[in-house]
């Protein structure tokens, strides 16, 4: 084997190496659509008002993250990437997102269907130009939160220094 495709090889490997480790893509896309009031019943709480964020950043799961309920309490967080109409995205804007509802059973018409999530409409105009019917988004769970537990890694990690400092047994942050 000559030099030379030794070193392609050395490149390629190293390349797909890299884009393993530190992927191009931080999470999932997808599409988002908008709703307003009345917010009330939800398919995961029911009419317990205390399931919304004083911020109103919450959202709708749509079919593909819905998880047959699952979904219900998971945080997300959301960035316009594009629409199709040019200019619609708050450049380098991203919200974080509490899924409270099923979009296809909710009490509002969203301003479009079919869509991944169905954010308020405060939500949509933090990080978009709110009269878009619908925007494509990029989604992931923050890193810093335990779905299993409903808290956040940090929660768990703090009470596990308190823990630490009163002699208590520490309770893992992946249980």
């Amino acid at each position: 084997m000559s030099r030379t495709h030794f070193t392609v090889l050395q490149w390629l490997s190293l390349s797909t190496l890299l884009l393993q480790i530190f992927p191009l893509s931080h999470g999932d896309v997808g599409t988002a659509a908008q709703y307003g009031p009345p917010y009330t019943p939800t398919a995961c709480y029911g009419s317990d008002p205390t399931q919304f964020p004083s911020s109103n950043l919450f959202a709708a799961a749509g079919d593909g993250i819905w998880d047959n309920g699952a979904a219900c309490g998971r945080q997300y967080l959301v960035k316009c990437i594009s629409a199709t109409t040019p200019y619609t995205c708050v450049p380098d804007q991203t919200i974080q997102i509490r899924i409270v509802d099923f979009a296809p059973t909710l009490a509002s018409q969203p301003s479009f269907g079919g869509t991944t999530m169905v954010l308020t409409e405060t939500a949509l105009a933090i990080i978009a130009n709110s009269s878009a019917p619908s925007i494509n988004i990029e989604f992931q769970q923050p890193r810093w939160y335990d779905e299993r537990r409903g808290v956040p890694y940090l929660t768990v990690s703090r009470r596990n220094e308190a823990a630490k400092k009163e002699g208590e047994k520490v309770v893992s942050a992946l249980v």
